[in-house]
């Protein structure tokens, strides 16, 4: 049995190979953009969470100084961020 190898046969195994490379690549490219995009989400998450109790930490602090009698720019202050944490607690029921 004799084996003959043409120029058309291997031009055609050239043509698989690549297609084959890019098809691979693009899968690996895909798979690396969903694991990228789940570590951003659990970033986003942690840095969520940590704002939160900034939040709340400043808010105390306001409600502290207001019970201390002091008042204009703390009273305002307090004010819009217990208005900003309201809206924000009815944005993620909302979404939920």
């Amino acid at each position: 049995m004799e084996v003959t190898i043409s120029a058309d046969m291997l031009i055609e195994l050239a043509a698989l190979l690549t297609a084959l490379g890019v098809i691979g690549g693009v899968a690996l490219w895909c798979h690396r953009f969903v694991l990228r995009n789940k570590k951003q989400d659990e970033e986003l998450a942690a840095i969520r969470k940590e704002q939160t109790l900034i939040c709340y930490g400043v808010l105390a602090c306001l409600k502290g100084m207001k019970e201390q009698g002091c008042n204009g720019p703390v009273t305002a202050a307090l004010d819009k961020l217990e208005k900003h944490l309201n809206q924000a607690a009815h944005d993620v029921e909302d979404a939920g």
